[in-house]
This record gives structure tokens, C-alpha cells and sequence, in this order.
């Protein structure tokens, strides 16, 4: 595996985490609106907070571990099979099943314009961050780079959602993904000597409000 990234691999990244590939990630907010609607989220200062809990000790700290194991095991198909079924059980509410495997499922089959082995090696139900760890590596993306693409486009996501939700502005919105570079390097560093063994999280209030979000009556998202 190379430990630069290639013209090809690097435009290939690109598609792949852009908001125009087709998975439909606009659609989902991993409980940012219910945090919001309940005023834990009330402002750009709140909205960087929330999504530094969520790198650290949160569902993108457990996406960026799973990820890189899965680059580590791309071309053993009973491994794959095994991580994709614990990406799915690490789930802690309904919506946040259905998001990470939507979210899996739609990546994997938008990347099929790259044929690849990789493509068949890996289950029918599978959760984002797998999907995407192991086409990555396929790929030759080295897993520093290929990490920090995705959880750069998850940060931009949510911050959309925030944007659309009211709780920021664009202009605040630029600010904090500026804000979190330094953040998004130190994971990366991190989760580069990490095991299954380092998954785990204490994020409560976002794993309550994704609980709360399925029965908000008046919603913009998924989840």
C-alpha cells in the first residue's frame, strides 16, 4: 500500500465523499436536529462542541476505529463480513441503524462505476464506515488520507444540517470546519495504532437525542 496519495486515488476520494455522490447523506442528521430542537445545540459554539464529543468519545471515534480496521482487512472477506455485523449492532437506536446502512449500502452500490473484487468481498448489509474503509484500501488510498476524507465529509454534513436547522450560519459554518482541522489530524494520528479494542464511547446526549428524534412529530431528517 503506498503512503502518498496518487492523482488517481485522490480524485477518486474526491467522488467519493462529495456531496453529489449519490447516498443520500443530506437526508440524515445522527440526532443534530432533535439536539437542536431541545436546545442542548443552539449556536455555532454548541455545534463545533457537539461534533468534537462526537470525534472523541462519540459515533464518528467508533467510525473512524471500525474504518481503519476494515482498510487494514479489505481483502479477507470473512473479516469484512464480521466488522460490517459489528458496525451494525454498535448502532444505539433505530435511526441510526437505518442511517449507517442506507448510508453503506447506497455507497457501495454508487461505487460500482469503479469495478473492483473488493465490491464482492463485501456483505449485502453493511454500515458506512465499512463500505467505505475497504473501497478506500482497495483503492490504494492510504488510511491516513482516506480517514481523513471521511470524517472531513461527515464534520461538513452535520454542519449543512446545522446551517439548514437555523443553529449556525454559512459563514459560521466555514468557521468550524476551520476550527477542527487540527482536531480531525489528531484522530487520524490516533486511530493509525488503534484495535477493536479502542472502540467505545461516552457520548450520552447524543445517543438520547438520536433515541428522542424517532418521535419528534415535526422533522427535516431521517434521523
Amino acid at each position: 500500500m503506498p503512503d502518498t496519495l496518487d492523482t488517481k486515488a485522490l480524485l477518486r476520494l474526491m467522488a467519493w465523499l462529495s456531496p453529489a455522490f449519490p447516498i443520500g447523506g443530506f437526508a440524515w442528521s445522527g440526532g443534530l436536529e432533535r439536539a437542536v430542537h431541545d436546545r442542548l445545540v443552539k449556536d455555532a459554539a454548541d455545534v463545533e462542541a457537539w461534533l468534537s464529543a462526537l470525534l472523541q468519545r462519540g459515533t464518528l471515534w467508533n467510525d473512524a476505529v471500525l474504518f481503519a480496521e476494515v482498510w487494514r482487512h479489505y481483502d479477507d472477506e470473512a473479516v469484512l463480513k464480521e466488522l460490517a455485523e459489528l458496525g451494525l449492532a454498535m448502532a444505539g437506536s433505530a435511526e441510526r441503524f437505518a442511517e449507517t446502512l442506507s448510508l453503506g449500502k447506497a455507497f457501495v452500490a454508487a461505487a460500482t462505476a469503479w469495478p473492483h473484487p473488493v465490491l464482492d468481498r463485501l456483505p449485502g448489509e453493511v454500515p458506512y464506515p465499512v463500505a467505505v474503509g475497504a473501497v478506500a484500501a482497495a483503492h490504494k488510498v492510504p488510511l491516513s488520507d482516506g480517514l481523513a476524507a471521511y470524517l472531513h465529509a461527515a464534520i461538513s454534513q452535520s454542519v449543512s444540517a446545522s446551517i439548514r436547522l437555523g443553529a449556525c450560519g454559512q459563514v459560521e459554518g466555514v468557521a468550524i470546519l476551520a476550527g477542527m482541522e487540527d482536531l480531525l489530524a489528531e484522530i487520524g494520528r490516533r486511530v493509525s495504532t488503534t484495535t477493536l479494542e479502542d472502540l467505545g464511547g461516552a457520548a450520552v446526549q447524543a445517543e438520547i437525542a438520536s433515541l428522542r428524534h424517532e418521535t419528534q412529530y415535526s422533522r427535516l431528517f431521517r434521523s
